[in-house]
């Protein structure tokens, strides 16, 4: 089956990698969750037919793949592989289990201004990384964001271009998305890293409940970006300046990503983390099949994976679940109970409703630990449903 963006089909395989099931489509193209012949799970992004069509696209997708391998992974979605020359041109990503923000937004709400700082400083740093090795992301957006366990992850280097590499897009082309924006991408003018933190701005708006330039056609939004002051309405007075200077039509009048780390968090501030993890309740699951089985031999717990980076959560107001290289992490409004590989036998997990998730993690010495989570929408549990597989697959 070929492996065109156009929604005709599901692809068998592209390259090397059986595909699972979609997980989404953009300006680029579509994402697949595929598995190597070694059972790791890859994201594979596949370009639309009518970039795979121009050469010019190819030439600058193979250079920034290049360059996209040497971000590092702690911001971003590793690069593990890419076929710039295939019919349809594809790149893949290690897969990180997480909502995207748009998701996690959607569910549920916007942030308070704490989250948004600690949120904009991660996306900073992201950008530091990001522009530190010639890259200019160009398409920063919600939808391009995973809020990983230990942080957000930005993806899709699809429609990046090297810093230091000639002009390869058509005079007049804006890639990217109406809303996020810069004016000078709007205009199809030359792009540097200032564009990325003006999509940063409108991101934390968007993370705040608002929209920098409305709604409306795309062509109404980005009129706005050029001509008409961000509405910075939902965001909190605090950040209101900060966001401001993101936002400033002049690429020159915009903050660093370094700088901005000195604005959202300054060195005085206490860290606390970006994704709180609530306390579970310890709900007893019933009749949970046991799917993954912990290695009968224990091991030491620096060996359970290599994947230190990839990690499952799912919370809700009053109870969490944090799944990672080190073990299982149960917490309630009775207490915390943490659990390394080595002292696991087994992870079981079962909807026990439309809404409901529970787990059972079941230890060598004979007890059972559980817990009930509650997914506001029936989408995110089986959000839940299809990621616990993959993450419980890279630890047992």
């Amino acid at each position: 089956m070929g492996h065109g963006a156009d929604g005709a089909g599901l692809p068998d395989r592209i390259g090397g990698y059986a595909v699972e099931r979609e997980l989404g489509a953009g300006g680029m193209g579509t994402v697949y969750l595929a598995r190597s012949r070694g059972g790791r799970a890859v994201a594979v992004k596949v370009a639309r037919p009518e970039l795979a069509a121009d050469p010019h696209f190819r030439e600058r997708f193979r250079a920034e793949v290049a360059a996209a391998r040497s971000v590092g992974g702690f911001h971003t979605a590793p690069v593990v592989d890419a076929d710039p020359a295939a019919a349809a041109p594809w790149l893949a990503t290690a897969y990180v289990p997480g909502p995207t923000l748009a998701a996690l937004l959607d569910a549920e709400g916007s942030m308070d201004e704490a989250r948004l700082r600690q949120l904009g400083a991660a996306l900073a740093e992201a950008l530091a990384a990001i522009h530190g090795c010639g890259l200019v992301h160009r398409d920063l957006k919600p939808g391009n964001i995973i809020m990983a366990a230990d942080g957000p992850r930005v993806l899709d280097f699809g429609i990046a271009r090297a810093l230091e590499s000639t002009r390869l897009t058509a005079t007049g082309m804006a890639f990217g998305t109406p809303g996020f924006l810069s004016p000078e991408q709007a205009q199809g003018q030359e792009v540097g890293g200032a564009a990325d933190v003006f999509a940063l701005g409108a991101v934390l708006v968007a993370a705040a409940g608002g929209s920098a330039f409305g709604a409306g056609t795309p062509m109404g939004m980005m009129y706005r970006s050029v001509h008409e002051p961000p509405d910075l309405t939902a965001v909190p007075d605090g950040l209101r300046p900060v966001l401001a200077l993101c936002l400033a039509k002049d690429p020159d009048q915009r903050p660093t990503p370094e700088g901005l780390l000195d604005l959202f968090v300054p060195d005085t501030a206490t860290y606390s983390p970006t994704v709180a993890l609530p306390p579970p309740p310890s709900h007893a699951p019933s009749g949970a099949v046991p799917l993954h089985q912990a290695p009968t031999e224990a091991a030491p717990v620096s060996d359970a994976s290599a994947d230190t980076d990839l990690a499952f959560l799912a919370a809700d107001p009053k109870a969490s679940l944090l799944i990672d290289a080190t073990g299982v992490a149960l917490s309630s409004v009775a207490g915390k109970s943490q659990f390394t590989w080595a002292e696991i036998s087994a992870v079981e997990y079962v909807a026990e409703s439309p809404k409901h998730l529970g787990v059972t993690v079941r230890l060598h010495d004979g007890t059972a630990h559980r817990c009930l989570l509650a997914a506001r929408r029936r989408a995110r549990l089986q959000e839940w449903l299809e990621d616990l597989p993959l993450i419980l697959e890279c630890f047992t």
